[in-house]
């Protein structure tokens, strides 16, 4: 048994699989093994994995070509796993060598979480620097985030899989069950990672490492590319579910997410309106009384406050102060920079849809 199994889903992945690959190999940390979960590859994906089991034996191929979807995919790969931690690295990115390493550190530094994460560095195809990815830091930080975003990036994170496996969690399904069974809601892909980590994060159970653990490597093939505006839809549904856990579990006043959320680095348009500051001071009091009065908090609800208008000149007044003094994270700048372009051709505009009543 190894201290870290790293979960590694592909399908016609083959282009950049062996620097990804090669990059787990290199880690400072030698105690892990390597499962390449193959989703029925055509293009050599499954023939490149097998060179490198020949030559690593900690590198192990299974194919689950049944797989329904990511969430069945990775589910297989927790059912075969065996260890202490269980990795996520996907088919096209990179890791640094000291990831492992940094990541069992803050496990042994924040004992109460579940799942860590970290930051990243972005690349294009041919491995060019084109940005970063910033993540919030602090269990309040993360789980207030939960609410509105993915508070993880799925590439970066390590689970403690003791805990995953006391607990009974999986990819795309409610392991809270804090509803009726015929009203728990169902993930199959496109937002999985933050159902999951949506839920550990409003039980205060995630946080993020400040140090930058991958290269994350965008192209035209990413999901979040080729079906933007689903993977969008599924993951306001995944927030106002995780509403509703949160105001459940800590027996608030629920509130609709929508208005605040920056999902993909879009502001959603509600119905053509352009104020929300009722219905932020209802969110942000629930808020509050969730997670308890924290610095951490108060930063994700100044962010989330900077998006009561719709009124761009005064979206843009209120970005220029909220940066003077905060550090902008993945999505802040993006979800105002889209609003004020959204109506030229060729840029996105997300319309939220009407809430099903829980």
């Amino acid at each position: 048994m190894a201290t870290i199994d790293v979960l590694l889903p592909v399908k016609n992945g083959v282009d950049f699989l062996a620097e990804s690959l090669d990059s787990v190999l290199a880690q400072t940390y030698r105690d892990w093994r390597l499962i390449v979960l193959d989703h029925g590859s055509t293009d050599g994906s499954r023939e490149m994995a097998e060179r490198y089991h020949e030559k690593d034996p900690r590198v192990e191929l299974h194919s689950f070509p049944e797989a329904d979807g990511l969430s069945g995919l990775l589910n297989k790969g927790l059912e075969i796993s065996d260890c202490r931690y269980v990795m996520r690295h996907d088919a096209d990115d990179i890791c640094y060598p000291r990831r492992m390493e940094i990541s069992l550190a803050a496990f042994e530094s924040h004992p109460e979480c579940m799942a860590i994460g970290g930051q990243a560095d972005v690349i294009d195809a041919q491995g060019a620097p084109i940005g970063d990815m910033k993540m919030p830091i602090g269990g309040k930080r993360v789980g207030a985030a939960s609410l509105f975003r993915n508070p993880i990036a799925h590439p970066t994170a390590m689970l403690d899989f003791t805990e995953v496996q006391k607990a009974g969690i999986r990819y795309g399904v409610d392991f809270l069950k804090l509803f009726p069974e015929e009203r728990r809601m169902t993930v199959k892909n496109l937002a999985e990672d933050y159902y999951l980590f949506g839920q550990l994060g409003i039980q205060g159970k995630c946080n993020n490492v400040p140090e930058k653990l991958i290269k994350y490597r965008w192209h035209g093939n990413n999901v979040s590319a080729k079906r933007f505006d689903e993977q969008m839809t599924v993951s306001l549904q995944v927030s106002r579910y995780l509403a509703h856990a949160f105001s459940l579990m800590h027996d608030v006043k629920y509130f609709d997410p929508a208005p605040f959320c920056n999902h993909g680095g879009l502001l959603f348009d509600i119905d053509g309106r352009s104020d929300f500051s009722a219905e932020f001071e209802r969110m942000a009091a629930s808020v509050r009384e969730g997670f308890d009065y924290s610095p951490e908090v108060e930063r994700e609800l100044t962010f989330r406050k900077l998006a009561t208008t719709r009124n761009e000149v005064s979206l843009l007044w209120r970005y220029f102060f909220f940066q003077s003094g905060n550090v902008p994270e993945t999505g802040e700048w993006n979800a105002v920079r889209s609003w004020l372009i959204r109506r030229f051709p060729g840029k996105r505009r997300m319309s939220a849809p009407a809430e099903v009543p829980a």
